[in-house]
């Protein structure tokens, strides 16, 4: 394995930037450290920078490691921003695994765009839990 994953803390979320050789074995890797930084930290909104050189995955790789992913976090995670600038359009598909598993993610195209979701999910997310709480 041969990956480096920098976790910075930012207000609300988690920013997770991953460099390093792209693999099956560092993806999972480093998603498993992620998780475990979430937990130490008490942080599930995370911003995921995904910056791996090399082949890409494949499709099969893609599906298992977002269908496993998935069901490993299920209900761990409050907002999850993806974000792979070398990825093209097979993000789109893996969105799409993890979503219809339960995860609360997205995929971007930019940082910056990924933030401005974090961002307006959490102001939905206060606007529901008013409207709630505004019922009893």
């Amino acid at each position: 394995m041969s990956y480096e994953l920098l976790i910075e803390k930012k207000f609300d979320y988690l920013h997770v930037t991953v460099t390093g050789e792209n693999s099956t074995e560092n993806v999972v890797a480093y998603l498993a450290e992620m998780r475990e930084a979430c937990k130490k930290l008490d942080c599930f909104r995370v911003l995921i920078e995904e910056r791996l050189e090399g082949p890409r995955l494949d499709v099969m790789e893609v599906s298992m490691i977002a269908s496993e992913g998935s069901k490993n976090a299920l209900g761990e995670f409050d907002a999850m921003a993806y974000v792979d600038v070398f990825a093209g359009s097979l993000m789109g598909f893996t969105e799409t695994v993890a979503v219809n598993r339960g995860m609360p993610i997205a995929v971007f195209g930019s940082v910056e765009d990924g933030e401005q979701w974090l961002h307006d999910r959490k102001d939905a997310d206060a606007q529901d839990t008013f409207l709630r709480s505004d019922k009893t």
